[in-house]
């Protein structure tokens, strides 16, 4: 049975922590009829919100995909988390959606989060319209929320309805393309609401603002803006066909307000997603590579007709077997057919599809182009793959994912836990490419890596309830880095005889800081030769660079990874017999042990970016005691609820700060933290993190 695709919208709600995109979802699911009994956040019954992390904390952890119908209109939603510790969540969600509804807080206007979102939704290019929730909060301010959204996201938004009253008195809004107005009663229904005319009060601000809605809409369409300024006013679905082209493109956003949890306005952001947000055939195709990464030039066209391209999002383990969500972008995908991934190059069987709706589910028999489903019970599917047609093979773009920040030992109780312990974790790193585990090699410890320390936090509370595994936890460690201060000259010879043909190599290199501009992979090393004549042959360059490469993964000073180092090969000599390309291997990490340590090798830390909400009274506290983490203070700014403090600091004095935040505030303050850059460390602290590095490999040789 084939499906009109122009009547499905994917979208994603996405927002700082705290701004009510759960409890929009949850209004969204009410109004279109899929939950009955609202659940609310605060009492851990979001249908969205069903971890125990979750619920407890009051905070969206994992992206929740289900599906409503409004108007005919099929939405598939994924509600993300607003975390900065979740981003991840967000970034791989975007990936696979067509359009987003970007929510702000009516009072805390345009949050660090949001920014960080909303840059994510402009790499993904995803369409999206905006929703200034909460306007019946105290200081809460729609206008100003304009303006933050024009100059803090450089984002233009395209005013569709105003408020009618604000805080206490926000009873509704005025629809500016109906110039009508909708105002709900005090029984908090979101039904039960009347359309009326525009009050006299606002009939003025109302004309100025449509106005501006249908000049800025009209230039999309060159035959409209003509008529329009020989004094013809446009049709209403004109005007529609004109925002949905700009919104698609762009060129700028449909912006909504309401209150979600006084179920007000809720109803106009569900027809701005019909009219002005894509539809799957609507997006560009995603275009199709090889394993290289190289662009093949063909596009997985969004229909069902096609071959199957369907990329795998998100891998969720619950008590029935893992789950993979899958967007498919062409074909279709039936119950019993056999896919193929092209990352491992396998095929597996599909044996249950499902629709998912938060933690529960619909078994399908066939999904198509357009669908985002969940698969059972896949294999050796991780997030980022490919699953098409085994007879007509491509690759989708796949997902880049930022490297951790912070980590932290666990060690298991008993040898029984142990076991448990592995398989516990072998199903969270396929949950969470943003989540890594190492294992020590000297000590045996297991090291958790991730985003934050709350990422790891419930990474650790993961592991201990839902898999039942007791385990004692190390405190939280700096993923620090070393780098290099000066340019050096040097030279090295590789000697080894040993009866029979022997080993040798020599080198002559240049070791130098590399600047930000030639790291073009952005890895933080670049190797090149500049030897002239054959002295050192061709064929033992990848050698070199090899050795080379493989020892800046400790660097000189404490073991460290290195950073930001250019290396140049400028000569050496080679012999007939001896030489090979395990000499020049050995060579170059003997020389890079010999000229490191002269080349004014320095501790680097990560420095993170803080933005801190305090109350009036105690920010000289707040700022005090981010001085004496070593803060930058960048700027401050005035909220209607108090001040935002906006500073650079090193992760290493940040821990626990969100308790002592909270003491200093009475609980008021908030924060939020994201990885900004390396910064050399001062020389007390490198002194520090030397003496901590030559005590942990002193104990492990005991």
């Amino acid at each position: 049975m084939s499906v009109d695709l122009s009547k499905y919208r994917n979208i994603g709600i996405f927002a700082h922590v705290d701004a009510g995109k759960t409890t929009t979802t949850e209004r969204i699911l009410k109004l279109t009829g899929k939950v009955h009994k609202l659940g609310e956040v605060h009492d851990g019954e979001a249908t969205t919100d069903f971890m125990e992390q979750e619920q407890e904390r009051g905070i969206t952890i994992q992206s929740a995909a289900t599906s409503c119908f409004w108007k005919d209109y099929r939405f598939n939603i994924i509600d993300t988390p607003g975390h900065v510790d979740f981003t991840i969540e967000v970034y791989r969600s975007l990936k696979v959606l067509d359009g987003g509804v970007g929510v702000f807080c009516g009072s805390g206007g345009v949050e660090p989060q949001s920014e960080t979102n909303w840059r994510y939704a402009n790499d993904s290019e995803v369409a999206r319209i905006i929703y200034v929730n909460k306007l019946d909060r105290l200081g809460a301010d729609y206008y100003r929320v304009l303006d933050q959204i024009k100059t803090v996201l450089a984002a233009k938004p395209l005013v569709m309805v105003l408020p009618i009253g604000t805080e206490d008195n926000f009873v509704g809004v005025v629809d500016l393309l109906t110039e009508k107005a909708y105002v709900w009663d005090e029984s908090g229904q979101p039904e039960n609401f009347e359309i009326t005319d525009i009050p006299d009060n606002m009939k003025e601000l109302s004309a100025k603002y449509r106005a501006e809605l249908i000049e800025t809409a009209v230039e999309q369409d060159d035959d409209l803006m003509e008529a329009y300024l020989e004094g013809e006013m446009p049709s209403i679905e004109d005007i529609k066909k004109c925002i949905r082209k700009g919104t698609i493109a762009l060129d700028f956003f449909p912006t909504f307000c309401g209150s979600s949890f006084k179920n007000k306005g809720v109803q106009n952001v569900l027809d701005g997603v019909v009219d002005y947000l894509p539809s799957p055939t609507e997006v560009p195709p995603q275009p199709e590579i090889d394993l290289d990464g190289n662009p093949l030039g063909s596009f997985a066209e969004v229909t069902p007709d096609g071959p199957l391209r369907a990329l795998a999002f998100k891998i969720m383990d619950d008590q029935f077997g893992a789950l993979t969500f899958t967007r498919i972008y062409a074909g279709k995908l039936n119950k019993g057919d056999t896919i193929l991934n092209t990352f491992t190059g396998k095929t597996e069987r599909v044996g249950r599809l499902v629709e998912m709706h938060a933690d529960s589910r619909e078994e399908l028999d066939s999904a198509q182009a357009g669908d985002i489903i969940a698969l059972v019970g896949l294999k050796n599917v991780q997030t980022g793959h490919t699953l098409c047609d085994p007879k007509n093979s491509a690759t989708l773009e796949p997902m880049v994912f930022p490297d951790p920040v912070i980590s932290m030992a666990v060690a298991p109780k008993d040898k029984g836990a142990a076991e448990k312990l592995g398989t516990a974790l072998g199903k969270m790193l396929k949950e969470d490419p943003s989540f890594r585990v190492e294992t020590d090699l000297d000590s045996g410890e297991t090291i958790l890596k991730g985003m934050g320390e709350l990422h790891l936090d419930i990474k650790v509370d993961i592991i201990k309830r839902t898999h039942g595994v007791e385990c004692e936890v190390g405190a939280p460690q700096v993923a620090y880095r070393e780098s290099i201060t000066k340019k050096i000259e040097d030279s090295y010879t590789h000697k080894k005889q040993s009866g029979g043909s022997g080993q040798f190599g020599k080198i002559d290199f240049i070791i130098e800081p590399l600047p930000k501009e030639e790291d073009e992979d952005g890895k933080g090393f670049l190797f090149e030769s500049k030897v002239v004549g054959g002295n050192v042959p061709k064929e033992f360059w990848p050698a070199i660079e090899k050795g080379f490469r493989t020892s800046i993964v400790k660097g000189p000073l404490a073991g460290y990874p290195l950073l930001d180092v250019k290396i140049t090969l400028v000569d050496g000599a080679s012999h007939s017999v001896d030489s090979s390309a395990v000499a020049f291997e050995v060579c170059a990490r003997a020389a890079y042990r010999q000229s490191m340590p002269k080349a004014g090798p320095q501790i680097l830390e990560p420095i993170m970016k803080l933005d801190v909400f305090t109350p009036e009274d105690n920010v000289g506290d707040v700022i005090g005691d981010l001085n004496r983490r070593r803060g930058m203070i960048k700027e401050q700014e005035r909220t209607p609820t108090g001040i935002r403090v906006k500073a650079d600091a090193p992760l290493s004095d940040m821990f626990g700060y969100i308790g002592d935040l909270r003491t200093m505030t009475s609980g008021r303050g908030q924060f939020s933290m994201e990885f900004s850059h390396y910064a050399p460390c001062p020389k007390n602290v490198s002194e520090e993190v030397i003496k901590a590095a030559q005590e942990a490999e002193a104990a492990k040789r005991k």
